[in-house]
């Protein structure tokens, strides 16, 4: 096939073979550029081919298989970013469901307690445990002073000067100390 009758085959066949493509790209652009790379396809690889090779049959079979290319890497494409949305909607949900747990009273309180704790460690071994059996075990002051042979007095001391620890080392969290002393 010379130059004039290459001309002519594509100016008959280009649209019935565009129509083709598009009929299962679905985009006439794509179409267009893959039907124009099976011309020229044909056209590079021409000499190599039999003498009774079916020209149209040969580049429709190439404009085939470009489209099965085609739509295969659209479908490796679309897989790719369904993946990629279902990746992100998990992640997303996670997010969400872990920021509705998140209690910040639960953190800010467990500080509280762990401070407190550390407080209460550094107390004098007697002052802790007035203090532990007064606002822990709800024990009243006149039993306390019974197990430690002291007076209610000496019981309120304790008790007085632990709270002013505690409060010292919570003045940063101090209004919610105030709740945690009174209602623990």
């Amino acid at each position: 096939m010379n130059l004039n009758s290459f001309n002519r085959f594509f100016t008959d066949y280009q649209q019935r073979f565009v129509s083709f493509a598009c009929s299962y790209v679905h985009d006439e652009v794509i179409a267009e550029d893959i039907v124009i790379e099976s011309m020229m396809y044909y056209w590079e690889n021409k000499d190599r081919l039999p003498r009774d090779t079916n020209i149209p049959a040969y580049v429709l079979t190439t404009i085939k298989h470009k489209c099965i290319d085609y739509l295969r890497h659209q479908q490796v494409r679309q897989d790719t970013s369904d993946e990629m949305y279902h990746l992100y909607f998990w992640e997303l949900s996670t997010r969400i469901a872990t920021l509705e747990d998140f209690e910040p009273a639960s953190v800010y309180t467990a500080e509280i307690l762990e401070i407190v704790r550390k407080t209460l460690d550094s107390l004098p071994e007697q002052t802790r445990r007035i203090f532990v059996m007064s606002r822990y075990e709800n024990k009243p002051h006149k039993e306390i002073a019974d197990t430690f042979g002291m007076t209610v007095k000496g019981v309120e001391f304790h008790i007085t000067k632990a709270t002013k620890v505690l409060r010292l080392t919570l003045q940063d969290y101090l209004p919610a100390s105030i709740l945690f002393f009174y209602f623990s």
